[in-house]
């Protein structure tokens, strides 16, 4: 156990760390309560898998086209700026959800819209987010920076779905589309605040060439495309949260409160690992971490999808979550170590279309395949795909296996 002086809580020292991470829990908390309440408006809409499908493809598709061009902004333009400009966008976005839902459900195209373009924000602040956090810190803090914003994070990742299904509960959707306000406004009003070196001069134009710099940097580097593959192919297969409304409905039958419970409980799992990883030294061996973090999150989803028991279910979510959090930390900190700060942005970019294409892609392949095979097919299918991606990795990228802290340059 590290002493707290010197340790992760250290970083609790740096007010723009403490502000930047206090706009996080709002934005997390925001981002999967909009997440929830979208998947459970379509499905009330449709009663379709296929939609559950639709949906992640509808998100995919702008943050493919958009992610690397948000690099290069993030890299071109104040970082604090892009965040809170696109934080304002999906503040719009919930803002015409919440009047289009008022009486009968709002029309497909317009949610499917909306859905769109909040995922086309996100993939500005997304990068842009990433590669500002390094310059509130410390180098050496910096591992302890990551796993201080993660564990907030988390808790706000755990608030947005429980939030989601009472508010729904209890006064319907719109209600849900009124508190997603509030948490936004609340987090861009403290990420405003936040000062620190955001260098307005910026190394990189928005162009063909600086995004093509980003990628042959990746590519270049086993360790960081290693830990980006795998963390992407292993959400593809074993993503369940898409099918979630289906087995809080069909399979579980616990209506919209258990909905929420089931969509926090992957979050707590990642929050109880990043509160324990608080205590805790910095892994020296992220590599390492990243593979058996992975293995025991494809075991976790194959024991979800052949549940029928809620308290299981949720057990087997929270595993899965505290498995999810040791691979995000370690592959945050090995990504970002290993790469010069005048690129962290495009990079940072390549990372999320990987995350995006992990999490939107996964959601339509669990919704085609459980539309054409049910939904416990198409999630123990998925455990096992990921437990086999990650053997291909193992065995053919040793760069990533054998990744020390001390490693990087």
């Amino acid at each position: 156990m590290s002493d707290p002086s010197h340790g992760t809580l250290a970083a609790l020292r740096q007010r723009p760390l403490v502000l930047f991470v206090a706009s996080r829990f709002f934005a997390g908390s925001a981002m999967t309560l909009l997440r929830a309440t979208f998947a459970w408006q379509v499905y009330a809409i449709t009663g379709s898998a296929f939609h559950l499908g639709l949906m992640g493809l509808a998100q995919f598709v702008p943050t493919l086209t958009l992610s690397l061009v948000g690099g290069a902004v993030a890299d071109s333009f104040d970082r604090r700026r892009v965040v809170i400009l696109s934080q304002a966008a999906v503040l719009l976005g919930s803002a015409t959800l919440f009047m289009a839902s008022s009486g009968a459900q709002p029309r497909l195209l317009v949610l499917y819209g909306v859905v769109v373009a909040t995922a086309a924000a996100s993939s500005f602040e997304g990068p842009a987010r990433a590669a500002w956090l390094p310059a509130l810190v410390p180098r050496e803090l910096f591992p302890s920076a990551v796993t201080l914003q993660s564990s907030v994070q988390q808790l706000g990742w755990v608030m947005g779905p429980v939030l989601m299904g009472f508010a729904i509960d209890a006064a319907g959707v719109r209600a849900a589309y009124a508190i997603h306000v509030g948490l936004v406004v609340v987090s861009i009003a403290l990420v405003s605040r936040v000062r620190a070196a955001t260098r307005d001069e910026r190394h990189a134009d928005v162009s063909l060439d600086a995004i093509q710099e980003g990628i042959r940097f990746v590519r270049s580097r086993q360790a960081v495309l290693g830990a980006m593959t795998l963390d992407m192919f292993a959400v593809i297969f074993a993503g369940a949260t898409a099918l979630l409304p289906i087995y809080a409905e069909e399979i579980l039958h616990v209506g919209p409160r258990g909905y929420g419970l089931l969509s926090s409980s992957l979050e707590l799992g990642t929050f109880l690992m990043a509160a324990l990883l608080l205590v805790l030294r910095p892994i020296q061996r992220p590599g390492r971490a990243l593979l058996f973090s992975v293995g025991a999150f494809g075991l976790a989803t194959i024991v979800f999808g052949l549940s029928r028991s809620f308290p299981l279910s949720i057990a087997a979510f929270v595993v899965a979550g505290m498995a999810d959090q040791v691979s995000m930390v370690t592959r945050s900190t090995l990504i970002q170590l290993s790469t010069p700060d005048e690129l962290r942005g495009r990079v940072s970019s390549v990372n999320l279309v990987f995350i995006g294409a992990s999490n939107q892609l996964g959601a339509v392949e669990s919704g085609f395949v459980a539309w054409l095979f049910g939904a416990t097919f198409s999630v123990v299918s998925g455990g096992v795909a990921c437990l086999a991606v990650l053997g291909w990795i193992a065995v053919k990228m040793p760069a990533l296996r054998d990744y020390r802290l001390d490693s990087h340059g």
